[in-house]
């Protein structure tokens, strides 16, 4: 559940952020390719800070150690 007191990102904030273009962000949304959440309020679109860093958690991959050179 969303806290009360959670900064909300606009499109532009949560795309510097996740160092992303709008564009990407707006593709990703619009086709629902990754489980980035979102909140909608009327027509504008916000992220959750708390929501990026967990998008960016889970999507972060572990480099197995026979790849390493």
């Amino acid at each position: 559940m969303l806290e009360l007191t959670t900064k909300l990102l606009t499109t532009k904030e949560a795309a510097v952020y996740l160092g992303l273009t709008i564009k990407t962000l707006n593709n990703w949304r619009y086709s629902q390719r990754t489980k980035l959440k979102y909140i909608k309020l009327g027509g504008a679109v916000r992220y959750s800070k708390k929501d990026l860093d967990e998008f960016i958690a889970e999507s972060t991959k572990e480099t197995p150690d026979e790849y390493i050179c």
